[in-house]
């Protein structure tokens, strides 16, 4: 495998008012093409920060970002934008949907912000195919309000999946769900790390939701504080199977 993700020495520091206040003190990682890796810390750790600098959002104070090899660390935000848009999908707790819009739109958005000159028929077509690789065609229409939560989660990673990005950015994607439904994300996430080779970067403060990765990576204090493979993986779809189904209505 290759690096698709390599940051040296790290730093990122905010001025809160007469105050700096250092996110990231130096951190040092690679995340190889094809990993699904867990970044795991309490609030306050730098994993956030550590996302939103991987995610082009943002730019660290010094030190570099290496992006597919190509130093991104000090483009202009219009190269920045174009990277991200290129390369990168974000998944985040909230979901981010716009109220009025159906699933289907919603999953389009990324297209037509994007620019291409994709037709309409070839726009609907392809979140078609990425609504159906989460499960939810038969929702294309529907409302947010109209969905579940976990189901809103689902067009949420359809709508980063629109520009086949290589790497998929999940910042505390279960934190709004309950435990079977934070499953039943967390199985779609392996699958699309198994079957299409997607690398994952998966933000959570829970260890358990971090256990469905490949490798863990632990912050604290801005700094990278343990990192290890996962030998005992948990695997979502096993753990869905052996739940039980749910008692009958009498």
């Amino acid at each position: 495998m290759s690096a698709v993700i390599s940051v040296k020495n790290l730093v990122k520091t905010y001025v809160v008012g007469e105050v700096e206040v250092k996110a990231l003190r130096g951190v040092n990682l690679e995340v190889q093409r094809g990993e699904f890796l867990a970044v795991a810390g309490p609030s306050g750790s730098g994993k956030s920060t550590f996302m939103h600098i991987v995610g082009c959002l943002d730019r660290p104070t010094s030190g570099q970002y290496f992006l597919d090899g190509q130093d991104v660390s000090r483009m202009s935000k219009d190269a920045l934008a174009a990277v991200r848009n290129k390369k990168i999908g974000f998944v985040f707790q909230g979901f981010n949907l716009l109220s009025r819009t159906s699933a289907l739109d919603n999953v389009e958005l990324p297209l037509l912000y994007g620019g291409g000159g994709m037709k309409t028929a070839q726009r609907h077509k392809r979140a078609m195919e990425v609504l159906n690789a989460v499960g939810l065609v038969d929702r294309a229409d529907h409302h947010p309000n109209q969905l579940s939560g976990g189901q809103q989660q689902r067009v949420a990673i359809a709508r980063a999946l629109i520009n086949n990005p290589s790497i998929l950015l999940a910042d505390e994607p279960t934190g709004n769900l309950d435990t079977k439904t934070s499953i039943e994300v967390m199985g779609i996430f392996q699958r699309l790390n198994r079957e299409r080779g997607i690398t994952v970067v998966l933000i959570t403060h829970e260890m358990d939701i971090a256990e469905y990765g490949t490798r863990m990576v632990t912050f604290r204090d801005g700094l990278v504080v343990a990192d290890k493979g996962i030998t005992r993986r948990r695997i979502a779809q096993d753990e869905l199977a052996a739940l039980p189904e749910p008692a009958e209505a009498v």
